[in-house]
């Protein structure tokens, strides 16, 4: 079984509480990694999808995913804005006409990383957003292949993300602003890691209620 669109406004809404109530954590963690403005940047684009919310539940998925990818594109600045959005139009471009179950999602998702990966020259280990994108790929495929249920991932799925983000605090970054600290990088966690863990764990929240 795959979820509804009409759960996004509220996964929307569980976002930004959870991204609103870490904003001083991920903006220190910017100021030292980074150029601090990666929270405003994105809840900015958090309130553009707010904005729009009405407008998801009549579309299928991949029209969902299309609009919310424009969206972030647009309104969201620096290169977060760029990944996210490729990200969601990757998804909406991948899912486009097909019956989603978790093997297909699966699939999707990982093109939709590997879209990531295009866009912003990186991969896994480089201290960036792809280290809990990349696992969670993986997890997913793996889930999959053991024919598991939406229903059984849910706890696991919010520890592979933790897991991603303390995996960012012994890399050294390679990417962006953070790649002239060199060694100062190490011993901090990526304030983009962190932001995807919280929204993977902002999604889980919302649709592991529907199991209910």
């Amino acid at each position: 079984m795959f979820y509804p669109t009409v759960y996004l406004p509220a996964i929307i809404e569980a976002i930004e509480q959870s991204i609103n109530a870490h904003a001083d954590e991920i903006t220190l963690l910017d100021q030292t990694l980074g150029d601090g403005d990666h929270v405003s940047n994105l809840q900015r684009g958090i309130a553009a999808l707010k904005a729009h919310s009405s407008e998801y539940p009549p579309l299928d998925w991949s029209g969902a995913w299309q609009k919310i990818g424009m969206t972030l594109m647009t309104q969201v600045g620096g290169a977060s804005g760029s990944l996210l959005g490729t990200l969601f139009i990757a998804l909406a471009k991948a899912g486009r006409g097909q019956e989603l179950d978790l093997a297909q999602f699966a699939r999707i998702f990982e093109q939709a990383v590997i879209a990531v990966k295009q866009r912003g020259k990186s991969d896994v280990g480089e201290k960036t957003m792809l280290d809990v994108l990349v696992p969670i790929s993986d997890y997913l495929k793996e889930a999959a292949a053991q024919s598991k249920d939406f229903t059984q991932l849910w706890p696991e799925l919010v520890a592979v993300a933790e897991q991603g983000v303390e995996s960012t605090r012994t890399m050294r970054a390679t990417k962006g602003r953070a790649s002239y600290l060199g060694e100062r990088s190490l011993g901090h966690i990526d304030a983009g890691a962190k932001t995807t863990q919280l929204i993977i764990n902002a999604i889980v929240r919302i649709l592991s209620t529907t199991d209910d």
